[in-house]
């Protein structure tokens, strides 16, 4: 048995071993399977995030993209850490206090049930997007650490048993107890991937001096545009707010000052691994020049390969722990919105405790087995991220709106805002569409085209809808220091 093997397994076992023993432990009830029942410290919500963010884009995706580009790549995850520190100082606390477990129950608390539905299906769209991704990386690390054993897609199958099952067994609390254990080794897995590869290369300076117009591959900021740069950091800001995953450990947390505290503490952690995986990137460009575009999500896995096997299994077991991360959180957060904002609001209000972690448990399962099918045909990772992520744009306008403009606020807004954000995606993605001409306009990323509409949908609605939100007073709790 190859010792790449005998890794993987040890950390198979290790990761089933942690959620058989918190759902051993836990509390019982839908609360302590959807939201470790409330009780996420600083540190737990800080892990979780970096956990979710710290995924197949981040990792693998940023490598594939460096391929490309160069170091500029990793400005994805500086945007997850700028998007973390804003939901940090102004919204994570705030929905701490209120008590709320999903976007679209706060939408039907201040606006209408339409508002609600609209939004729930448009996050578990999201949710699926990203997930799919998750099977895509952790595809393409089982096939390159273990080739004789698993294909790419026999590769995104284990990936999608190993996340399902995780998630099955210890819900939120067993995402967050494995999340110490992945984000401690993508940690230790990247850092040593960088500079051993680099080592391996010659150095820094040989490195640069072989790349293709090293100028721009070897700058931080040259390989992308400035458009592109700041669009992400839009989108990131954007997502962090009002996607399920974010808010859900927001939700999950203590306290409103540990949600605030846990996600500023994690937008410092994230910053820094974006640029050490494009550094891997760009050594794969030395290393496999002839490799095509096509091809580069197999970056990453290629270049730790060529490490020694105990190091490179180590390492290519921690992007794996990446993949691990963010798909058990994304899966949970999919159970969760079906859950409260579908199953337990229109099919079966008196639903039991018991019964409503079942069918968490069979949502969860469900979305798993869907995205696997996303998995099969999706592209480039972090463009398709991207886009997934954008749909979140009219959601964060309508919390704006209602958070810190209520005077401009109709009981329709959530819905048509909602409506118009999706629509909007789907136009921008239509081939043939009226919207392809005006692209270039919008500097052709798909944020600076909705963050428009969503704004003049919303401000339209409060003219021709005279029907105010709903005065809802806010269950603030005492903050616990």
């Amino acid at each position: 048995m190859s010792i790449q093997l005998v890794i993987v397994c040890l950390y198979i076992a290790l990761l089933f071993g942690i959620s058989v023993w918190v759902k051993s432990r836990a509390d019982k009830g839908s609360a302590a399977f959807l939201l470790a029942s409330r009780k996420l410290t600083t540190i737990l919500v800080a892990v979780n995030v970096t956990g979710l963010a710290v995924g197949a884009a981040s990792t693998v995706g940023v490598a594939q993209r460096a391929f490309g580009v160069g170091l500029s790549a990793g400005w994805y995850n500086g945007a997850w850490s700028m998007g973390a520190i804003v939901m940090g100082l102004v919204a994570a606390g705030k929905l701490r206090s209120m008590r709320v477990s999903t976007i679209p129950e706060f939408f039907e608390n201040y606006y209408d049930t339409k508002g609600r539905v609209i939004g729930a299906i448009g996050l578990i769209i999201i949710m699926g997007v990203i997930t799919s991704l998750q099977y895509m990386a952790g595809g393409a690390i089982l096939s390159s650490l273990l080739p004789d054993i698993f294909s790419f897609k026999g590769g995104m199958i284990m990936s999608a048993a190993v996340f399902i099952g995780i998630t099955l067994i210890g819900g939120l609390w067993s995402s967050g107890l494995s999340n110490i254990v992945s984000v401690t080794l993508i940690y230790i897995g990247i850092v040593y991937a960088a500079t051993q590869s680099v080592s391996n290369v010659g150095g820094w300076d040989a490195l640069v001096s072989k790349l293709p117009n090293s100028a721009v591959m070897a700058s931080p900021i040259a390989g992308l545009p400035l458009a592109v740069i700041v669009g992400n950091i839009i989108v990131m800001i954007t997502q962090t707010i009002t996607a399920q995953g974010p808010v859900q450990f927001a939700c999950a947390a203590k306290n409103a000052a540990a949600a605030r505290n846990g996600y500023i503490l994690a937008g410092l952690m994230i910053f820094p691994v974006g640029f050490i995986c494009a550094i891997v990137g760009i050594v794969a460009k030395v290393m496999y020049p002839e490799m095509p575009m096509s091809q580069a999500a197999m970056a990453m896995p290629k270049v730790i390969m060529s490490l020694d096997p105990l190091a490179g299994g180590v390492t290519l077991a921690a992007m794996w722990a990446a993949d691990v991360s963010t798909a058990c959180a994304i899966l949970m957060g999919a159970a969760t919105l079906f859950t409260q904002d579908i199953y337990k609001r229109f099919i079966n209000p008196g639903v039991s405790e018991t019964k409503a972690v079942v069918i968490s448990r069979i949502t969860v399962v469900v979305v798993g087995l869907v995205t696997l099918w996303f998995a099969f045909n999706a592209a480039g990772i972090v463009r398709t991220m991207i886009a997934g992520l954008s749909m979140t744009t009219a959601l964060t306008c309508v919390f704006f709106f209602t958070i810190w403009a209520p005077g401009l606020c109709r009981r329709s807004s959530a819905f048509w805002t909602t409506l118009v954000g999706i629509i909007g995606m789907v136009l921008w993605y239509m081939p043939g569409s009226p919207i392809q001409g005006l692209k270039p306009v919008f500097a052709n990323e798909v944020i600076y085209f909705e963050w428009p509409i969503c704004i003049l949908t919303f401000l339209l609605v409060s003219v021709m809808d005279k029907n105010k939100i709903k005065e809802v007073e806010m269950v603030m709790e005492e903050e616990e220091e």
